[in-house]
């Protein structure tokens, strides 16, 4: 964890319907100084959308350029998996793509301006990479509501993405898009 990060508290109730998964998750979130709440939050989203046997936040902090935020680790310590989220540059795309052999981006950003970007250079099985658009609104309402201790659900079911917390449901769209246009 990086010096001066401030420590979330999130008990989070998870119902991915489209995957099967359910689980209770009692998770300890390090936010960097640089870090927003929204980035934390989309971080803590992937988190829960991509949690299986494995699944970890970086050690390094977000201050570590050669780490994913989030992974997914086998038994033996290799990598099955690296998580990014927000823009990441076609270079750590290509870097990811070419270390993991899945690849995934939660993003709130226009696809297009991602698109551009991943065709500013040759990313390596960039057609492999799944893009999850959590919509902004729905980040926009989410945000102000996130403490240092939340309590929180999070149920995704047929592209829709529900966040319970503080007795409201608020829901917006997830797409599953592709960096290839």
């Amino acid at each position: 964890m990086a010096p001066n990060a401030t420590v979330y508290h999130l008990e989070v109730g998870l119902s991915d319907v489209d995957r099967g998964v359910y689980e209770s998750l009692d998770l300890r979130v390090a936010r960097h100084p640089s870090e927003t709440v929204r980035y934390m939050l989309i971080r803590t989203i992937a988190y829960c959308l991509s949690y299986e046997e494995g699944i970890a936040f970086s050690k390094g902090g977000l201050s570590t350029a050669d780490e994913p935020p989030l992974s997914i680790d086998d038994p033996t310590g290799n990598r099955r998996a690296w998580i990014d989220v927000g823009t990441p540059s076609a270079e750590r795309l290509h870097r990811a793509s070419k270390a993991t052999p899945r690849v995934e981006l939660y993003t709130a950003a226009d696809i297009i301006a991602l698109r551009r970007e991943a065709s500013s250079r040759p990313i390596h099985r960039l057609a492999d990479i799944v893009v999850w658009r959590i919509a902004p609104a729905l980040l926009d309402a989410v945000e102000p509501k996130i403490a240092k201790h939340t309590k929180l659900e999070i149920v995704r079911n047929e592209g829709l993405l529900y966040v319970t917390l503080d007795g409201a449901t608020l829901e917006g769209p997830i797409e599953r898009l592709s960096l290839v246009s």
